[in-house]
């Protein structure tokens, strides 16, 4: 029993209502009120749902993390259209068109939407996504809701921008297996593109920087909608349930989530390896290494949002879990902690688990209560018409 358990238990055996009140005031006011919201359901509800998040308790954090830049979990801010590709609806409208062709790729099968589908989770619900000839890739598909926030693309990062991240699909050959030059050729020769090109550019010709500008303004406005979390935290105290709402504050401490899952975006944008790389094994893969080539990014792999993460299954780079239970329980056990086999001594790439994973031995009830608060991360679904396409 901690401190504040043996002393609230001694209080409780004092016969006399007021003495207690007065001493049970003065240890609260000594030690602090955030102190005792861990024995209290209806104070977390009343402090978390203020709208006032600097009355929060404070998170766990571990020793590494930089508190000075450190942003807690919140909503999401405004979106924010770079300078050299501003907003426009025109430019939106034939991002859309673009996104859903399929003629960007070589077979004229595979467009972005193959592999980003509004009605599951703007992902493609498979393990692996398939691209050309049916091939089948190595990662699952990350979803594109709430990429606008996102500062680098891919489970690997090697995207600096969405700009960027749009023509990778496009010349990957297991994805769509075009050149993006040569796509852009031939959506020049589409009729119909010229008057979408001309309104969204000022002029009628296509390249592949404006193809890469039109499609990323069209990612950005891929966001969710409010939660039933950002509601609760902006008042609505009543929409939580005594579930969800210590949910809520083991993700903040006992679990350590938020340790990686933290800002708006609930990512820290940072890379992290969750012992899931299977180096050395058959379906190894190496991650963020194959971007920078430097050995302490072997097997580290990109912090995904956990907005929407209800609707985004299956989870983790290579699809492993599919369900929330799963991915919480194995967090619980402290994730996968490889060790080197006798042959592997001195390998100098050898990875090693982030020191951030560690056992949390949550019970039962506390992980279906993180199961819980992760499900208020979601919004109404917004189903996307497909678009006319040109001619």
């Amino acid at each position: 029993m901690d401190f504040f358990s043996e002393f609230k238990s001694i209080l409780l055996s004092m016969r006399h209502t007021l003495f207690k009140i007065l001493i049970f005031s003065i240890i609260l006011s000594f030690f602090g009120f955030k102190a005792y919201q861990e024995f209290n359901i209806d104070q977390l509800r009343e402090v978390y749902s203020s709208g006032d998040p600097s009355t929060w308790p404070e998170p766990s954090l571990d020793s590494t993390i930089n508190k000075a830049d450190f942003k807690d979990i919140g909503s999401l801010p405004d979106i924010q259209f770079p300078a050299d590709n501003p907003y426009s609806e025109a430019k939106k409208d034939l991002g859309k068109s673009l996104f859903f062709d399929s003629r960007l790729s070589s077979s004229g099968q595979i467009a972005c939407a193959s592999c980003h589908d509004s009605e599951l989770g703007w992902g493609d619900g498979k393990r692996h996504s398939y691209g050309h000839l049916r091939r089948e890739g190595r990662r699952n598909s990350m979803t594109i809701l709430n990429s606008a926030y996102a500062e680098t693309l891919f489970w690997d990062g090697r995207a600096s921008s969405l700009e960027d991240q749009a023509q990778f699909p496009i010349q990957d050959t297991l994805e769509m297996n075009f050149h993006i030059k040569l796509a852009a050729d031939k959506i020049a020769k589409i009729e119909g593109y010229k008057a979408l090109f001309e309104a969204a550019f000022g002029d009628k010709t296509v390249s592949k920087e404006r193809i890469q500008k039109a499609i990323a303004t069209y990612e950005r406005t891929i966001v969710s909608g409010r939660t039933r979390f950002d509601r609760f935290i902006d008042g609505e105290s009543k929409l939580f349930t005594d579930q969800q709402v210590l949910g809520m504050h083991l993700f903040r401490t006992k679990a350590r989530c938020i340790n990686c899952h933290n800002t708006g975006y609930f990512s820290d944008n940072k890379f992290h390896n969750t012992g899931l790389t299977y180096y050395g094994r058959p379906f190894e893969d190496l991650g963020r290494y194959e971007v920078t080539g430097n050995k302490e990014d072997v097997g580290k792999f990109k912090t995904s949002t956990l907005r929407e993460i209800s609707r985004t299954a299956p989870y983790m780079h290579n699809g492993l879990f599919q369900n929330l239970f799963g991915i919480v329980n194995l967090y619980s056990a402290g994730m996968p902690q490889p060790r080197r086999k006798d042959h592997q001594v001195n390998d100098t790439l050898f990875p090693t688990t982030s020191p951030l994973l560690k056992k949390l031995q949550l019970t039962k009830e506390e992980k279906y209560a993180l199961v819980a608060f992760l499900k208020t991360l979601e919004s109404i679904n917004h189903r996307e018409t497909p678009p006319e396409l040109p001619e």
